[in-house]
């Protein structure tokens, strides 16, 4: 797939029509992994971009993450691809890359809970413990929080995970309105390469690649049952640096076309095109009034003259002496 045929299938996820210039190949290539059913769409769709890893399967073939996903090579190109979305009272985009703002040693034993691992205090320093969280083969991944990798790492998941929790609150808040508008939650994590780039993780990258794996499978859960099952995850890998890639999807807002009989367009929006549809407007709007006018009084002048007569229809059944 082309990453713009991924941006078209997000937008058809949503409830939305693929862009009007979409090929005939993309549109078979949706058919493949769609359901063909057009009124059976799940109207959420979370979105992760993760960079620095090519081939997630090759690091855990056997995560539940991959056991009933779609798989597909997607060629992503030289520059970003669009998903075209109405207006913002159709559809809420919500950002989940806000940064973690403060965050305390409970927070952290919270979130090793979360992911059924634990985190052991420094009582030396604060915010310099051990996370320990399990992974599903058996092994243990150990952030150790006084070493900055380690910590810019459990950091980032742990941003992650606090702004999925934010995302299902508005998600509730949302649920409760008349008209509920689709839902896309857009996420990227670039801590991976942060942890390629240092010459002594001694292959700790792929036990953190393990647990994001680990992470994203536990918050994608959680969004299951948060949406009753009503919401799709779409997950890119690029293996291309966050500082040369940065994001690979750009959304996009397509206002669409009112429905007026005398739809204005929009490049005829100038000085003299103003002036020549307001005096035509007014001009149209004196004649028709004075024909009413007109009419109006010719045909209270013949009414009040009207002769009385026996051979009148309006008076034909009244006696006249």
């Amino acid at each position: 797939m082309l990453l713009h045929e991924v941006g078209a299938a997000v937008s058809v996820l949503l409830g939305f029509a693929p862009p009007v210039a979409f090929s005939a190949a993309g549109s078979s290539k949706l058919n493949e992994v769609l359901i063909p059913n057009p009124f059976d769409r799940p109207l959420a769709v979370f979105m992760l971009e993760v960079s620095g890893v090519d081939d997630p399967v090759v690091v855990d073939p056997k995560n539940d993450l991959f056991r009933n996903a779609l798989k597909s090579s997607v060629d992503l190109g030289s520059s970003k691809a669009d998903i075209q979305l109405p207006d913002e009272e159709e559809v809420s985009v919500i950002s989940l890359d806000e940064p973690l703002e403060d965050y305390t040693e409970e927070n952290i034993s919270d979130f090793a809970s979360w992911l059924g691992g634990s985190y052991v205090t420094d009582a030396t320093k604060t915010l310099h413990g051990v996370l320990t969280i399990p992974l599903a083969n058996g092994d243990n991944v150990n952030l150790h929080m006084s070493k900055k990798v380690h910590r810019e790492f459990a950091l980032k998941l742990f941003a992650l995970s606090q702004n999925i929790r934010k995302a299902m609150k508005i998600h509730e808040d949302l649920s409760e309105t008349l008209q509920r508008p689709a839902e896309f939650l857009m996420a990227s994590f670039d801590g991976i390469k942060a942890l390629q780039e240092q010459d002594d993780t001694d292959g700790f990258d792929k036990q953190g690649m393990r647990l994001l794996l680990a992470t994203v499978s536990k918050i994608f859960d959680s969004l299951q049952t948060a949406y009753e099952g009503q919401i799709v995850g779409v997950v890119v890998f690029n293996g291309v640096p966050q500082s040369e890639a940065k994001t690979l999807m750009n959304v996009m807002f397509t206002s669409r076309s009112s429905p007026r009989w005398l739809a204005e367009t929009k490049s005829s929006h100038n000085t003299t095109t103003l002036a020549a549809q307001m005096l035509v407007r007014r001009t149209l709007a004196w004649v028709t009034g004075i024909v009413l006018l007109t009419a109006t009084l010719l045909g209270v002048y013949f009414l009040l003259n009207m002769p009385l007569t026996r051979d009148t229809l309006l008076y034909s059944n009244v006696k006249l002496d």
